[in-house]
């Protein structure tokens, strides 16, 4: 299956790390011209270059924290038209559920949602006008499960799922797509570390993964931790003309992790 995205603009929220560095590297090796998102310029940078290696792939620097306003606007300046708009950027953390203030519910929903759904009004109509385009938002098991540890997190996640079918409907017979992807434990930044903590650290990592799976995440099928690209390879298929009959979706990446039939 070949995808050529080749004269496409795609902007990646929160794409200087993890999976959104790994999605932004998949579209770039597709032929798109990529934006890379971070809040500051310095992290935007580093990241160019590491995705760049030596690859001459077309990438600008669209820093700016798009849970603001201003950030928002501010990378809308940069890249005034896209074709592609990966809603990535997200934050989590466990936290007891009685001990969540109200501070905090706000900034889960700033960031993981308001976020996107603010970038979506800035680039939808465009998309609509020209016939063409693709957005998404990446959600996450624990919008079906939601996890104990962290009620704030999975209820932004949910609402992500919410706002992509929603605006699938704005955006019918447009030739516009627009589709939420449903990612299962993924081995990012830090995790290692995580795993570490919960079993022997004398395992190689390998087993070591799978020890945790086996004993903290049994719902998996996959039984390892997911990696970044993996869940890429999902974004670069949906971002593309391939995927035109897929639209209002909640396509799961999860490794068979969420025990059900449908979303």
């Amino acid at each position: 299956m070949h995808i050529d995205l080749t004269g496409k603009t795609a902007l990646v929220t929160g794409s200087t790390q993890g999976i959104g560095a790994a999605i932004a590297t998949g579209l770039a090796r597709a032929g798109a011209r990529v934006g890379i998102n971070g809040r500051s310029e310095g992290s935007v940078a580093a990241a160019i270059e590491r995705i760049s290696g030596e690859q001459q792939y077309d990438l600008v620097a669209a820093p700016g924290d798009v849970s603001t306003d201003e950030g928002s606007e501010q990378v809308v300046r940069t890249l005034p038209d896209v074709d592609i708009l990966i809603n990535n950027l997200g934050i989590f953390g466990a936290k007891p559920p009685l001990e969540i203030d109200d501070a905090e519910w706000r900034r889960y929903f700033e960031v993981n949602v308001l976020a996107a759904v603010r970038l979506t009004r800035a680039y939808l109509p465009a998309m609509k006008e020209r016939g063409w385009g693709r957005i998404q938002y990446i959600a996450s098991d624990s919008a079906i499960a939601i996890p104990a540890e962290m009620i704030h997190y999975g209820m932004s996640k949910t609402a992500l799922l919410a706002v992509s079918r929603g605006f699938a409907k704005e955006a019918a017979g447009s030739g516009v797509t627009v589709n939420s992807v449903i990612a299962g434990p993924t081995h990012t930044g830090g995790v290692e570390d995580f795993v570490y903590q919960l079993v022997d650290r004398d395992l190689p990592w390998e087993e070591a993964q799978r020890e945790f799976m086996r004993l903290h995440r049994p719902q998996s099928l996959l039984q390892r931790l997911i990696e970044p690209e993996e869940i890429a390879n999902l974004v670069v298929y949906l971002s593309s003309p391939l995927a035109s009959a897929t639209t209002g979706a909640a396509v799961r990446v999860d490794g068979g992790y969420v025990d059900s039939i449908l979303p």
